[in-house]
């Protein structure tokens, strides 16, 4: 959905206009996730977006429309959330889907049989299983790199190559690539860049300032916030783009519903101040875990001996809370994730909740272990997700947890 991002925004009509006095530019992103696309129901006043709870909407007569037809082709408490989205993101067009794994599947429809696409080897397993499994046998080709090294993408790219598609931070090994870095070699041969943002949101990382031309989230996970709902975005600014994804996304149906396009607008709300505290906890479970003698190794890309902290602190303003890290013994494993009690055993990420993740039986068994192993993916990985809990009590659950890993000696 396209959003006015011009000075015209101005308050009218004596104040009755829901639209902001001021261009999205004057003001900060704290002030934006919290008003959204308007500041107001402009209809009733109401502060918090309406959940518009129909499917079909009444025409005035015979070719007339309010502009509101059927809601799996638009619905205004998803149009809402689709300006909100590329508002904040700053792009022009937003298309909110069902998940995440909705918008990557709108993604990949807009090539064909032939083309070639360089994807970031370690990324979410339901993406690799997406691309393989699904649209490399009717002739889609796919080179599986580390993207964080520039002589290894620049070594992929090959005539055919229609597009790029990141995770940076990478998921689950924390591997930063370098945006505009890729949008400048894949430009030069008429393709695009896909950044999958989920890991750190519009709050931390906005990838179309730095070249991108498409935006992916997971909107499940920061934007949602609170592990309730399911959603997904693609962000750009290319007027030709929108006609295609807008059909694919009318045709497919994979198009969010209201109530959890209310939800997600909820929990863009309190974004600044979520991201902020995952965070700080983030950070403080980073270094904690370094420290832990059970504890191999930690990746965090707000360490600054991490291989790319100098990248991300260029194109980035934070970190998240997300981290992973290596147990020394893997026997381990099943004694960690049985004992933690306030931090949940569980597959997602990003929520108010702490959430711990083992990659290799949950989010990447679609990934082949070769593959898995290159990226570091191995029996001996965790993934956590830091929640807006007491930092104190998550490090105690922790510590229990590792005792308990003692006794099994």
């Amino acid at each position: 959905m396209e959003i006015d991002t011009g000075p015209g925004a101005a308050v009218r009509d004596g104040g009755k206009s829901s639209a902001f006095r001021f261009s999205p530019g004057d003001l900060s992103l704290d002030t934006l996730t919290v008003h959204g696309s308007d500041l107001f129901d402009p209809a009733t006043g109401a502060i918090s977006v309406p959940i518009y709870q129909s499917s079909a909407y009444r025409h005035p007569g015979l070719g007339q429309s309010t502009g509101f037809d059927y809601s799996r082709v638009v619905n205004p408490t998803r149009e809402k959330l689709e300006k909100t989205m590329a508002r904040i993101e700053g792009g022009k067009y937003a298309l909110a889907f069902s998940t995440g794994m909705g918008a990557i599947s709108a993604f990949i429809k807009l090539f064909g049989p032939g083309d070639h696409l360089v994807v970031s080897e370690d990324l979410y397993g339901g993406t690799y299983r997406l691309f393989d499994e699904f649209y490399r046998p009717y002739g889609f080709s796919f080179s599986w790199i580390d993207t964080s090294d520039p002589a290894k993408l620049k070594a992929a790219l090959r005539p055919e190559t229609r597009a790029v598609f990141i995770e940076t931070p990478s998921n689950p090994m924390m591997k930063v690539t370098d945006i505009t870095l890729c949008a400048g070699l894949i430009h030069k041969q008429g393709g695009i860049l896909a950044v999958d943002n989920t890991f750190l949101s519009p709050y931390f990382q906005n990838p179309l300032s730095l070249g991108a031309d498409i935006v992916i989230h997971s909107g499940t996970k920061y934007l949602a916030g609170h592990n309730d709902s399911l959603s997904g975005f693609l962000v750009h600014s290319d007027p030709g783009l929108e006609e295609v994804l807008r059909n694919i996304q009318k045709s497919e149906g994979a198009s969010l519903g209201p109530f959890d396009s209310w939800l997600t607008l909820r929990g863009i709300k309190t974004l600044a101040l979520r991201m902020e505290r995952h965070e700080r906890n983030g950070r403080i479970l980073a270094e904690w875990l370094r420290r832990h003698e059970r504890v191999e190794k930690v990746f965090y890309t707000g360490f600054e001996d991490h291989p790319q902290y100098s990248l991300t602190c260029s194109q980035a303003r934070g970190h998240s809370g997300m981290v992973s890290f290596y147990l020394k013994d893997p026997r381990d494993v099943p004694v960690l994730l049985r004992s933690v009690s306030l931090i949940l055993f569980a597959e997602s990420l990003g929520g108010v909740e702490s959430l711990l993740t083992y990659p290799l039986a949950q989010t990447h068994t679609a990934i082949p272990e070769a593959m898995r192993l290159s990226a570091g993916v191995n029996d001996r990985l965790m993934r956590l997700s830091a929640g807006i809990e007491d930092a104190g009590d998550l490090i105690a659950d922790l510590s229990a947890a590792f005792e308990q890993c003692g006794k099994s000696e």
